[in-house]
């Protein structure tokens, strides 16, 4: 096989800006050949940037995965329809990267799983904060053991007054919900990757219902609360099998000083660690701390040039991830290794997801033990 032939359904912001911007980079290892969206503008306009010579477009995705010469299907389509897309696409024989979350419930991921196993394809999901450098150098960290075993950790995924207007992002209906499900499982897949952690005890969640009808201040300006039918913040507390703990908090609206954005703390019994928004950007801050000599200590990297943020845009900084997620996921197909994200590990953050909005519903912690 020369080249990889890949075919998208769902061309909005995160399918163009970061999909298509993230494979036009390794053009050397695949085209584009199938371009879907509900709205045939969208896929004629990003058919016209990348799309190979025997490209085409189309309204309905099934017609993308009734294409035998397709290998790979890219989902990035609304929320509610990841699940059925992305079991069809693997039926039918493709590989999947289905962007996050990877569903709204964690039976609809289990299901997704299920299906990748039984048609001996590649699932994976779409958690490009892995790639930022922040992320690679506190993993290197974790991995060369100083922080110790990780036992305590927060999930921080909060905006002071950054509501998406565009797209469907408040629309439950469509979305399955608002910043938990949206910021919340970028933070949550990044503490469990670091805690290499996976094995839940129980979630216990909170969810409110305090500002939709509040959208002065608003960074993008006012959104319309008559259409405004998610949650404006989301706090759970999640229990693992070996006695860790992850607190999670996940807003698009609060009343803070500063964002927190796709941060995490680590507590370990060598050394912590912590990831912090620069105010006024959307760049990242890692420290680590520790003792050293008998003394308090906190390191962090230079920052270098920066490549996502204030600086450089954050067009600049989906197309960075992006490319580096697609080479990741490219090579895994071509050279048959497992997929950066696995599937089972994009599997429990959905099940946090949905737990937290489950115990949040009833009242009640949601015990389960699935692992990976």
């Amino acid at each position: 096989m020369s080249k990889l032939r890949i075919g998208i359904i769902g061309l909005g912001f995160i399918g163009t800006q970061k999909h298509l911007k993230g494979l036009a980079q390794h053009l050397d290892k695949c085209e584009v050949v199938g371009f879907c969206d509900f709205v045939i503008d969208k896929a004629k306009a990003a058919q016209a940037e990348i799309g190979s010579p025997d490209s085409y477009t189309t309204t309905d995705y099934k017609q993308i995965l009734a294409d035998p010469t397709i290998d790979v299907v890219h989902v990035c389509t609304w929320n509610v329809s990841h699940a059925e897309i992305t079991i069809a696409a693997l039926e039918a024989g493709k590989h999947v990267l289905c962007e996050k979350p990877m569903a709204v419930t964690g039976a609809e991921a289990r299901a997704m799983v299920d299906a990748a196993h039984k048609a001996g394809k590649k699932l994976s999901v779409g958690f490009q904060y892995r790639f930022r450098k922040e992320s690679q150098f506190l993993r290197k960290a974790v991995d060369e053991g100083r922080l110790g075993e990780i036992y305590a950790a927060k999930a921080h995924a909060v905006r002071r007054k950054g509501v998406p207007i565009w797209g469907v992002f408040t629309d439950k209906e469509k979305q399955g919900g608002g910043p938990l499900i949206d910021l919340g499982g970028h933070a949550i897949d990044l503490a469990l990757w670091y805690m290499d952690n996976y094995d839940i005890e129980s979630v216990t969640g909170v969810v409110n219902y305090k500002l939709g009808d509040k959208p002065e201040g608003n960074m993008g300006g006012p959104w319309d609360p008559a259409t405004y039918s998610v949650e404006d913040s989301a706090f759970g507390f999640v229990t693992f099998t070996n006695g860790a703990s992850l607190f999670v908090e996940a807003s698009w609206a609060l009343n803070v000083q500063e964002s927190r954005e796709g941060c995490v703390t680590l507590c370990g019994t060598e050394g912590g660690a912590d990831t912090v928004q620069i105010p006024g950007s959307a760049d990242l801050r890692v420290t680590l701390n520790n003792v050293q000599g008998g003394d308090l200590v906190k390191t962090a990297p230079e920052p270098g040039t920066p490549y996502f943020g204030s600086d450089s845009g954050a067009m600049d900084g989906f197309s960075y991830m992006g490319g580096l997620e697609a080479e990741a996921w490219l090579n895994a197909i071509l050279h048959g290794t497992d997929p950066y994200v696995k599937a089972e590990q994009a599997c429990v953050v959905t099940e946090i997801l949905d737990g937290i909005y489950t115990s949040a519903r009833t009242g009640k912690p949601v015990y389960f033990n699935q692992g990976v």
